[in-house]
């Protein structure tokens, strides 16, 4: 079932009375961009994947089976420590927001089933000025070579999109984004959905139940 939402009505069904029929099937349809509605969904582990250069309105998913990362549980490969320890690699947070997602529409709008365009550029945009977003910059030297960005609730980070100008350049960004996030308890980082590289990189599928415990209570206890 997809529900159709009321611009003018700000609510979510709940996902565990009404769960999505497959975990990369929309779940709602309709609402708004607006830094009220993403903070909503977010906390109830929705989030929106569309672009209106395909769609005119937004579309909204809530995968019942969560491909998440454990800060603890990062997998860095000898290659990777190897590269880490090099001066000169770098990490910053928060440094260039607006590079790092406009990198993330550049790479991605071209494509077929892009959905980082310029209304959702504007959105997360949004969200950042209000500290409910927040970017992750790697650099070698004084050059810019990866990053990603994503939306911040209690200690949970909703991963939204990443890239790579040279190789492993969103490895780093990710890798420093686990290790800054690990000291606290109920942190996690939440992928979205599964790909190879998130998987190799230690990511896992728990279930919805167990994903938004640990979400409250970080939102609780932050």
């Amino acid at each position: 079932m997809v529900f159709r939402l009321d611009d003018n009505d700000m609510w979510f069904p709940n996902p565990m009375l009404y769960p999505p029929d497959e975990d990369d099937s929309a779940f709602c349809v309709g609402g708004k961009l607006t830094p009220e509605w993403l903070v909503l969904a977010y906390s109830n582990g929705i989030f929106p994947w569309y672009s209106f250069q395909w769609h005119e309105e937004p579309i909204w998913y809530c995968p019942m089976n969560r491909f998440v990362i454990f800060p603890s549980e990062i997998h860095i490969s000898h290659s990777m420590h190897t590269l880490m320890n090099k001066e000169e690699y770098s990490v910053s947070f928060d440094q260039c927001f607006d590079d790092v997602i406009n990198h993330c529409s550049k790479l991605r709008i071209d494509s077929e089933g892009a959905w980082l365009g310029e209304d959702m550029v504007k959105a997360y945009t949004h969200l950042h000025e209000l500290g409910f977003a927040m970017s992750v910059e790697a650099w070698r030297n004084d050059e810019l070579i990866g990053g990603l960005y994503g939306v911040t609730l209690g200690h949970c980070f909703f991963g939204e999109s990443m890239f790579s100008l040279q190789p492993n350049g969103s490895k780093l960004a990710l890798i420093a984004l686990a290790n800054a996030i690990s000291q606290y308890d109920n942190s996690i980082i939440d992928c979205q959905f599964e790909t190879p590289h998130l998987k190799s990189m230690g990511g896992r599928h728990i279930p919805y139940k167990q994903y938004m415990d640990i979400l409250h209570k970080s939102i609780n206890n932050s």
